[in-house]
């Protein structure tokens, strides 16, 4: 039976092989430093091959480049050997919700994710650090192997001992040399992955400062496409001026909207409001109602377009100097039948075009600045938390719900889509999906990645119990829910969630390379998995392994003394007991699923061991088995 690699997928592999299939020439064998022969691309044969003319060196180019870009863009590819571990008593109603918090690095995660919901997120808001020189960003380093780059992230000590988190994180002073470079690198391989979750109608939006806007324009140019770009939204985040500000007193921050495709995405329109509606009258009286008039000049001057117009006071009127009308001689006329021209009054203005207001119900077109008045300011954010958790100052600068409710909006979110946020925070993203759901009837559903970043012990946060701000964003979740379901009355909403803490893999070392396992050392890896892990634990690992939703519906079912984990019904069943019987395997083979997972040293024969991909083949042959 095929072994289950319970990893995240080499993306650089991918890479090369879609190479293949396109330029199956420009992809040879090759020996790495063990001598093992792996796929690699020619790279100066696939230059010419993507050049009209000979290729001969560097040539200079237009594009965004740092020290470091080339091991960031490793960092995204490369695979990593950890898991997704469940915690149930984090949770709320486990066993039915559709929503997920990970807790953990969130490049760890996006890698996780990747076979899992690639090509299936709708929206991805993210407000990463600022990178003002006193936040924490994250340490990358995929460029080294596995020991060192534990020890050098302060994953592990020099003894091999598991360190706080904390220690991955550092202070990105601006006095540095690489101030600019460490966020980039930081933010690239995120953006990478986050792009590869998007569905072809999907989304992107990046909460940011002045401070690195340009950069990270320019890098999303890149990942996403400059034709992909939609919008660089203003958020008017302050209402009033701070008089000691060195120089301008700064009232925005900005939001970097990018679609994955777009001629897939189509813009979400604002619902028309009272004060919109009221600027529609009808001096007229016409009976098609309510009405408002729009200039019929334009810039783009055509000859045909150019003629008098003769109002009903008998006064001829031109197009305004350097302009002609919008509409041909022809066009006109019929809307001038139609009583479809305004020429004021008294009848002698220059002649406008009449817009109804029931042929626009539809909504009305977003704009590019987003005023605190419609969207929220950013003391309404630290309010709504402040409302929540009963505390004061327990987490600085989250972004108000109504902000990320209008992102929702125009990102013309359907009922069923799934939103991911991996920067979290405070959650505001999830708990503007909830209140939305509660009021058009959707199921839209949520991915919260955060990682546990500790709470400094002076702070407000610490003193109310608060040890990191992954406590914050969960509790933050638990009481908006229940708050929305009090208030709506709504108890069918899902504001629950599964909790999934990223770790290091279930499978020991051996696992991954067994040729390293020396004679001496067999009886200590008679069993591939580590100890302290729990058959949960496993099921989890091989969802992600088998690209299976991480939510779908989990029962265990006890059959001859061993238990058997059924996902989704049918989706997927596992056992990783000990001891399994041919019986089992049998009974187990009656319900047809779709995917089956065995421990590979569970079956009480090595017999059995090889007879059971044969049993499948007999009694349910369209089921994929597996072990670990």
């Amino acid at each position: 039976m095929d072994k289950l690699k319970m990893h995240s997928p080499n993306l650089t592999e991918e890479h090369i092989r879609k190479i293949r299939d396109l330029f199956p020439g420009c992809v040879t064998e090759a020996k790495d430093e063990d001598g093992n022969l792996n796929l690699a691309v020619d790279f100066d044969l696939l230059k010419q091959e993507l050049s009209d003319s000979i290729v001969d060196g560097p040539q200079e180019r237009y594009h965004l480049n740092w020290p470091g870009k080339r091991e960031a863009l490793l960092t995204a590819n490369a695979p990593i050997a950890k898991t997704l571990r469940p915690y149930r008593e984090e949770s709320v109603d486990f066993e039915t919700t559709q929503n997920l918090f990970i807790e953990g690095d969130n490049l760890d995660a996006l890698k996780l994710l990747q076979e899992t919901y690639l090509g299936k997120v709708k929206m991805i808001y993210i407000d990463p650090p600022y990178n003002t020189g006193n936040d924490f960003i994250y340490e990358d380093d995929f460029a080294v192997d596995k020991s060192e780059y534990e020890l050098a992230s302060g994953v592990r000590d020099e003894h091999g001992n598991k360190q706080f988190e904390e220690d991955r994180w550092k202070q990105n002073s601006a006095a540095k040399g690489r101030f600019h470079s460490d966020w980039l690198s930081m933010m690239y391989p995120r953006l990478k992955l986050a792009k590869n979750l998007l569905r072809k109608d999907g989304v992107m939006f990046i909460s940011i400062d002045d401070g690195e806007v340009a950069q990270l324009r320019k890098m999303c140019d890149e990942v996403f496409g400059e034709g992909n770009f939609v919008a660089q939204l203003v958020w008017e985040r302050a209402f009033s001026p701070k008089n000691d500000a060195k120089f301008i007193s700064n009232s925005h921050d900005y939001v970097l909207m990018f679609a994955k495709s777009i001629l897939d995405f189509t813009i979400g329109r604002l619902k028309r409001t009272a004060e919109t509606d009221s600027r529609y009258t009808n001096p007229d009286n016409d009976p098609r109602g309510p009405w408002s008039s729009s200039d019929i000049s334009v810039k783009t001057y055509a000859a045909a377009n150019d003629y008098p117009i003769k109002a009903p006071s008998g006064k001829i009127i031109e197009p305004p100097a350097g302009r002609c009308w919008s509409l041909s001689k022809k066009a006109f006329l019929e809307r001038l039948e139609d009583n479809r021209i305004w020429f004021g009054p008294n009848g002698d203005n220059v002649p406008r075009i009449k817009r109804f207001l029931s042929e626009i119900r539809e909504g009305m077109t977003p704009t590019s600045i987003l005023f605190y008045k419609e969207v929220g300011h950013s003391q309404e954010g630290s309010q709504e938390v402040k409302k929540l958790l009963g505390d004061q100052g327990v987490f600085d600068g989250p972004k108000p719900v109504r902000l990320l409710r209008r992102l929702l909006t125009i990102a013309n979110t359907d009922k069923d889509a799934l939103i991911l946020d991996f920067f979290a925070g405070s959650s505001t993203t999830a708990h503007a999906v909830m209140q939305l759901n509660a009021e058009d009837g959707g199921n839209r559903k949520f991915i919260m990645v955060q990682l546990p970043e500790p709470c400094d012990e002076k702070s407000e946060a610490f003193r109310a119990g608060y040890q990191n701000i992954a406590e914050i964003s969960k509790e933050r979740i638990r009481r908006a829910g229940k708050r929305i379901k009090d208030e709506k009355s709504a108890s069918s909403l899902d504001t629950g969630f599964r909790v999934l803490k990223v770790d290091s893999s279930n499978m020991a070392e051996v696992y991954y390379t067994p040729d390293a396992v020396k004679q001496e050392m067999l009886f200590d890896n008679v069993d591939n998995i580590k100890p302290d892990r729990t058959p949960e634990d496993l099921l989890f690992q091989v969802l992600l392994d088998w690209g299976v939703e991480l939510t779908l519906p989990i029962c265990r079912e006890p059959m001859h003394g061993k238990t058997v984990f059924f996902v989704d019904e049918n989706a997927l069943a596992a056992c990783f007991d000990i001891g399994i019987t041919e019986e089992l395997v049998k009974d187990l083979a009656a319900y047809q699923p779709l995917r089956v997972v065995f421990r590979d040293n569970g079956f009480d024969s090595d017999a059995l061991k090889i007879n059971v991909e044969q049993i499948f083949r007999q009694l349910s042959p369209e089921t994929e088995v597996k072990t670990i």
